[in-house]
């Protein structure tokens, strides 16, 4: 049970991190407006004006707004509030070249099975 909630925790963090739950709330917008025309309208004509601009309503609005809004919120500072010039460098890392010592391409020796240097069992067994 501890584990599922940190599980569903941990979601739900990250969902509304990365801006997610605003389009959950289009896809509840969308869903609302489909069935919505489609009591009026047939299939093909709802899905149609549910998509088109002119058909968009007031959650929608509302949620391109936050976007809007959220986006001009995390949008880097502009160049104009920079006084000075920042100067970075980077210096390389020297270079290492391991090179390996001549190697055979196949082992010189030949693998023999463990069974083969034993004797093989009396038959019929010992008797004491």
């Amino acid at each position: 049970m501890r584990r599922r909630f940190a599980f569903v925790l941990t979601l739900t963090a990250w969902l509304l991190a990365t801006g997610s739950h605003w389009d959950v709330v289009q896809a509840v917008a969308y869903a609302r407006m489909f069935a919505d025309n489609a009591r009026t309208l047939p299939l093909g004509a709802a899905l149609t004006r549910t998509f088109s601009p002119e058909g968009r309503c007031n959650m929608c609005s509302a949620v391109e707004t936050a976007k809007q809004a959220a986006d001009h919120a995390n949008a880097p500072a502009s160049a104009e509030k920079f006084s000075g010039k920042i100067v970075l460098t980077h210096e390389p890392a020297a270079r290492f070249i391991f090179a390996l010592a001549a190697v055979p391409a196949w082992p010189d020796y030949v693998l023999h099975p463990v069974s083969a240097e034993r004797a093989a069992p009396p038959l019929p067994p010992p008797r004491a």
